[in-house]
């Protein structure tokens, strides 16, 4: 005997595609009073995503040149992204619910707000693997076992062991390695940012008010070295004061 589907089952599809497709289906779930895993289960079985924008079934009229060129079994023509929107790769991905959430989440993101979530976890990496990579000082060495097992030998059983150990230096060198890859992909990710950020945005800001500091302090270090830190010239006070500017 077949099970009758939920009411809940069309609703939930019919508030999605009322939406736009763009309602969160944690929303959706909150509103019928659901489970969210239980309406994510529906999108992903239902394939909603290969629901075409119109709602008729898939397929053309006599006539309809849509498909011109296509032989069959192989899609549209050349350069056709009906796959693409119609989220025909969805089937490939993984069926977590979590991994769908998250997936759900991304499509939904501006390209300007992946990018400052890449710059913000870089350096939240950075500050985070100072508690992994910390070297006390040129005596900091690491040993660990790697290896170890029993062997015969002379009738005895001997064991035998294999370590591993890492020494100052060696550690040392891994951290900044690290360390300059992750603030390569910082920089990377900045210069993007401020290419597409709008002028008011305040995380240009910010990034902007950072970037001044940085070259203030290059000019500070600059003269110390030059001995020109006696007294704030009027010339330096103005190149100070054009870098600071907002």
């Amino acid at each position: 005997m077949t099970r009758e589907k939920s009411p809940n089952r069309e609703k939930a599809l019919k508030i999605w595609l009322k939406s736009g497709r763009e309602k969160k289906l944690s929303e959706i779930a909150a509103e019928l009073g659901l489970n969210p895993s239980m309406v994510r289960k529906w999108k992903s079985v239902d394939k909603w995503a290969d629901i075409p924008e119109t709602g008729r079934p898939r397929g053309a009229k006599k006539g309809n040149q849509n498909a011109k060129g296509n032989k069959g079994g192989k899609g549209g023509p050349p350069g056709n992204d009906k796959a693409v929107t119609h989220g025909m790769f969805r089937k490939f991905e993984p069926q977590d619910p979590e991994y769908l959430e998250i997936l759900e989440m991304a499509q939904q993101m501006e390209p300007i707000d992946m990018i400052w979530y890449n710059i913000t976890k870089g350096f939240q990496k950075i500050v985070w693997a100072q508690r992994i990579f910390f070297v006390q000082d040129k005596d900091d060495k690491t040993k660990e076992l790697k290896k170890s097992k029993l062997a015969t030998s002379d009738k005895m059983d001997v064991e035998e062991t294999e370590w591993e150990i890492q020494f100052a230096w060696d550690k040392h060198a891994a951290a900044m390695k690290a360390e300059a890859v992750i603030m390569r992909e910082i920089r990377g990710a900045i210069k993007q940012f401020l290419a597409i950020a709008p002028e008011n945005d305040e995380r240009r800001l910010k990034l902007e008010q950072m970037q001044a500091d940085v070259e203030k302090t290059k000019m500070q270090i600059e003269e110390l070295k030059n001995g020109e830190n006696d007294k704030p010239t009027e010339i330096n006070v103005k190149r100070w004061s054009n870098v600071t500017r907002p």
